[in-house]
């Protein structure tokens, strides 16, 4: 696997134990060009990088030492873990994002990001669980990597998690809103399970569902909840 080196000055001097990487945090960059994206990113006036960049056609850059903190994640939750830089690296795929003309991933970029994914998990002890978007860890302010990101297809190569619903079934869930106190209680309480750190609040609640929407059920992502949801993340919580 080859890997380019760039430098980007946007880290933590400290070095981190590699006892604190635990989490691998997936991102779009959001940018016109992969050019762009790279120059930002190594520029101290940004104050933001990552640890890898992937260009469409699968070239690795590395920005950032995986013992120093880079600046990817910003204020954000998973589990226990909070700011979550301290404790992650961060994988930045290029792609123009919802702002620019958002597209689908490219299939050697894709081949890149598994190679580097499970060299690091491997290396890292870092859980399948525990490889997430960018709008699972910050769903308040965050999109990418979008609902274009295949975590189906890559969580069967252990990048991520995935459902074991018959796609069928649940469609047919898809138009049933009418769920009791106690279904939306376990839905919440399933969604703590998964990682997903939750608020009660309407205009929180709203946005991390559509986060998880965008991640288990991309074909619609409305932020209203459904049987549909409440099933995949049920599904979801007895795997982990």
């Amino acid at each position: 696997m080859k890997i380019k080196k760039y430098f980007s000055p946007n880290f933590d001097r400290k070095k981190r134990s590699i006892y604190s990487i635990k989490i691998i945090v997936l991102h779009y960059t959001g940018m016109q060009s992969e050019r762009e994206s790279i120059v930002r990113l190594c520029n101290s006036r940004s104050k933001v990088s990552s640890h890898f960049v992937i260009s469409r056609n699968g070239k690795i850059y590395r920005l950032v030492k995986d013992n120093y903190i880079a600046w990817h994640a910003g204020k954000s939750c998973w589990g226990n873990f909070k700011n979550l830089n301290k404790n992650s690296i961060g994988i930045e795929l290029v792609n123009k994002g919802h702002r620019f003309g958002y597209t689908n991933f490219g299939k050697k970029q894709l081949l890149s990001l598994i190679k580097i994914c499970n060299s690091l998990s491997k290396k890292y002890k870092i859980k399948s669980r525990n490889i997430i978007g960018h709008s699972d860890i910050a769903p308040l302010r965050k999109k990418d990597p979008g609902e274009k990101f295949p975590w189906k297809e890559l969580a069967s190569k252990k990048i991520g998690i995935w459902h074991s619903c018959n796609s069928g079934v649940l469609k047919k869930l898809r138009k049933d809103r009418d769920l009791k106190k106690k279904e939306r209680e376990k839905f919440r309480k399933n969604l703590i399970k998964i990682g997903y750190c939750f608020s009660s609040k309407k205009k929180y609640f709203t946005k991390i569902l559509k986060a998880f929407q965008m991640h288990y059920r991309k074909e619609l992502v409305n932020g209203i909840l459904d049987k549909e949801c409440l099933v995949i993340a049920q599904n979801l919580s007895k795997k982990l």
